[in-house]
């Protein structure tokens, strides 16, 4: 139940039904722009309510994104934890993080959920929903975007940022290239050995990589 305020161009729902219309809405918007292309703004046009109850309930894009897939945890929160220990280490804790959030079997489950469902609602044809329908292809492209540019903006530009390495822009690529390639291999084509590997052997053998990719005078492990 909803009441229109007097000179409100916006209904005001319950808290609830206002977070499940932002929470549906933000879904849509990331399967079918993407996650940097969508905007809390138009987020709260497509929920039917004002920006401010947007920012209200989520504060920012980013844990906007974090309650509509459900994760674990917030990675954005997470990156204080990353950078405090100091510069040592720091690439062992970067790749332990994405195999968290990306070992998380709902988190998987609602990436595949939402493309296969809201992405192919909104294609025009009904051959271009059949086609998506039959062809994972397409939704696999679309996660691993998801996926890289939820971290390189949460996480690795921050990182990045911290520790002030020279060639920021392409570092924070590369980073970011590593880690999704190394989820993708591991959980989405589930390939082996790696599928089966423990987390400690892969942040045993990835981690120098990206160390030296975090700090320049260090040489990387696996280059």
């Amino acid at each position: 139940m909803t009441n229109e305020p007097t000179g409100s161009r916006y209904p005001v729902p319950s808290r609830q039904d206002a977070a499940n219309a932002v929470l549906q809405a933000a879904r849509f918007a990331f399967a079918s722009r993407g996650y940097a292309s969508t905007t809390m703004k138009s987020v709260a046009a497509a929920a039917g309510v004002a920006p401010d109850v947007v920012k209200s309930l989520y504060n920012n894009k980013e844990r906007l994104f974090a309650a509509a897939m459900r994760l674990p945890f917030d990675p954005a929160e997470a990156v204080p934890e990353l950078i405090a220990p100091g510069l040592d280490g720091m690439g062992d804790r970067l790749v332990r993080m994405t195999l968290t959030l990306m070992g998380d079997e709902q988190v998987r489950t609602d990436l595949t959920r939402l493309l296969k469902s809201d992405t192919a609602a909104s294609m025009s044809t009904s051959a271009a929903r059949a086609a998506m329908s039959t062809d994972g292809s397409a939704a696999t492209l679309t996660q691993l975007r998801f996926v890289a540019e939820y971290l390189q903006s949460t996480v690795v530009d921050r990182v990045v940022a911290a520790v002030g390495v020279p060639d920021a822009r392409l570092r924070v690529t590369l980073i970011s290239s590593y880690l999704v390639g190394i989820a993708t291999t591991r959980y989405l084509l589930r390939i082996e050995p790696l599928a089966s590997a423990t987390d400690d052997e892969v942040v045993a053998l990835v981690g120098p990589t990206i160390q030296g990719l975090l700090d320049p005078t260090r040489k990387s492990g696996l280059a």
